[in-house]
């Protein structure tokens, strides 16, 4: 029996904390390979996905880019035993076996085959065991880049150009980028005119950070584009700004004098919810909506739920589109003469199924086709209620294999697996639908 974690004495502490890491990597290794094997023996219909990176993040707690990095090792090590064995023996971590594959499958241009791999056999005994350091590792690639890159010099590089944005557990968006000279230099450019500090009215000085007067620059770079009329189109429109809103939030937000009056009146909702003994009300009607879209007015098709106060910063200055809703959220039929869906149509669907509705995927709504559930061929009509969102790949799933989907009473989408995936066939709700709800 095992005993409490309260009841071990220090030394048992130490060696049951190095013994747990120690299984906890070979367990990693376990995934890699099990994945690795799942990419090449499961179906894509099985999966439901393009490969199993999208199966991971539907049925697990791992987040895209942990598993698209388990997919990336499962591929590459098959490729390079020598990297699988220091991990599956447990003495070389995930990151620095990933660091070295990155090496290992983009070598430097100039650098020979006998060069590779006694440089990666010398990364690996560098990466083995706790004395590892990845800086170590880094320096070594730094200078075979440098002695074997190519031709071009770093700062001309253009084949080493990188941009990752990716979005916080708290909404925001963190921007790293990596770019040429000669790409730099443009951004540095446009950007110049617009850092430059800028007194208030009544001469006070401007007491944003140079950090701040950039990312404000940035911001204005976008709405000049945003507002040009040279865009590319996507998802049969100009990409611009979209914010959904129910008609009695934008109502109360444009009726709204000032922030002042958003305060009180989330104040008093703060007493209402409260009893007499000043404790929180434990009436379950006040939570219902808490995973849905009542506890937020605003919600954008990239980043999500947006507060009240900047909802009605963008209401008060937008084109606005009328999309009737029901009572659960579900647009009411718009059209159904033609096979194409109009643009109102499709802004409806965007405010319902926010982007590929299959269960898991989620992909932005401008990356989207309209489907058809009763096909248009078979005399199926382009009406709300046989339309759904489906990203390219799912699409084409819904027409090439037996998952069914439907419009349910609730007004939104639910598919059906096929028998190959879950012998019951229990249907699952939308993407934008799933996750919980309190009764």
């Amino acid at each position: 029996m095992t005993a409490a974690i309260w009841q071990l004495s220090d030394s048992e502490l130490l060696a049951d904390a190095a013994a747990v890491s120690h299984k906890i990597q070979l367990l990693e290794a376990r995934r890699i390979a099990l994945v690795g094997e799942i990419d090449t023996r499961v179906s894509r219909e099985k999966l439901g996905f393009p490969g199993p990176a999208g199966w991971l993040t539907s049925t697990t707690l791992l987040s895209p880019s942990t598993a698209n990095k388990i997919v990336a090792l499962g591929r590459g090590m098959k490729n390079f035993p020598d990297i699988a064995d220091a991990v599956n023996t447990g003495v070389m971590t995930i990151d620095h076996a990933a660091l070295i594959l990155t090496f290992a499958e983009t070598p430097p241009k100039n650098l020979p085959q006998a060069g590779q791999d006694i440089a990666r056999k010398a990364m690996i005994t560098a990466a083995t065991g706790p004395q590892a350091r990845t800086g170590r590792i880094r320096e070594a690639i730094t200078k075979l880049e440098d002695s074997f890159g190519g031709n071009k010099p770093p700062p001309e590089d253009t084949d080493r150009n990188e941009l990752f944005a990716s979005k916080t557990l708290n909404g925001r968006l963190v921007l790293k980028g990596d770019f040429d000279a000669i790409t730099g230099e443009k951004l540095l450019t446009a950007l110049s005119p617009l850092t430059e500090p800028r007194p208030a009215a009544d001469g006070t000085e401007d007491d944003r950070s140079p950090a701040r007067r950039r990312a404000d620059a940035f911001g204005h770079i976008l709405d000049q584009y945003l507002a040009s009329s040279n865009r590319p189109i996507e998802g049969g429109e100009r990409p611009h700004l979209n914010l959904h809103i129910t008609l009695r939030d934008l109502t109360d937000l444009r009726d709204s004098a000032d922030a002042d009056d958003i305060t009180d009146d989330e104040n008093t909702r703060t007493a209402d919810e409260s009893d007499d003994d000043n404790h929180p009300s434990t009436d379950r009607g006040a939570y219902r909506d808490l995973f849905g879209d009542g506890t937020t007015v605003g919600w954008l098709p990239w980043m999500g739920p947006l507060s009240r106060n900047t909802s009605r910063q963008l209401a008060c200055d937008c084109v606005l589109t009328a999309i009737v809703m029901d009572e659960h959220g579900s647009p009411i039929n718009l059209a159904r003469t033609a096979r194409t869906v109009t643009a109102k149509q499709r802004k409806a669907l965007t405010a319902r199924d926010h982007g590929c509705a299959f269960p898991g995927c989620g992909k932005p709504a401008s990356w989207t086709e309209a489907h058809h559930i009763w096909h248009w061929a078979d005399g199926g009509p382009t009406d709300m209620n046989n339309l759904v969102l489906l990203c390219g790949f799912h699409h084409r799933l819904m027409h090439h294999s037996d998952w069914e989907v439907f419009i349910a009473t609730d007004g939104h989408p639910w598919f059906v697996p096929p028998a190959t995936v879950d012998p019951y066939r229990q249907p699952r709700p939308s993407h934008a639908r799933a996750g919980p709800h309190i009764a």
